[in-house]
């Protein structure tokens, strides 16, 4: 049933609640693990020259070496997770727009089942703060997991 599973993640306490159902799954299932990590350029481009934000773009990280961390530990954490159950991962950095990529990747890579964490807001705050979570639903038609920052374990 499933292949290839996709877990974005930007290494948050909302993403890693997802890790461990993602890796679930993949070990049920014999999948491969996608571990994806957007750069976010218009959250970045706040505290950044014209010449940085190009070479994101570009996916030239150079000397932005905590840019290359904050990634490296965020898919790190899922590799890490996923070798206690014997399950591949395929690590992925990438840069644009967080729904609008991790859309096009789960649509482009052949992506059975994308599994995200979210907040679990809603109303009011929900529409001002937005949601990447709810941005890609309406964005992909590749089934979505939505597991709840504050599920009971």
């Amino acid at each position: 049933m499933y292949e290839n599973i996709l877990i974005p993640t930007d290494g948050s306490d909302t993403a890693n609640v997802a890790v461990s159902h993602a890796v679930d799954l993949a070990e049920k299932y014999d999948a491969r693990l996608h571990a994806l990590y957007v750069v976010d350029v218009d959250a970045v481009n706040l505290s950044l020259g014209t010449e940085q934000i190009d070479r994101i773009r570009q996916g030239n990280f150079g000397e932005m070496h905590e840019l290359q961390e904050d990634a490296d530990d965020a898919t790190g954490a899922v590799v890490d997770a996923a070798a206690e159950h014997d399950v591949t991962v395929h690590e992925e950095v990438r840069v644009g727009t967080p729904h609008d990529v991790i859309a096009g990747y789960a649509d482009n890579q052949d992506i059975d089942l994308v599994v995200m964490g979210s907040h679990g807001r809603s109303g009011v705050r929900r529409a001002l703060l937005g949601s990447v979570t709810e941005r890609v639903l309406r964005s992909t038609h590749v089934p979505v997991l939505v597991v709840d920052e504050h599920e009971e374990t």
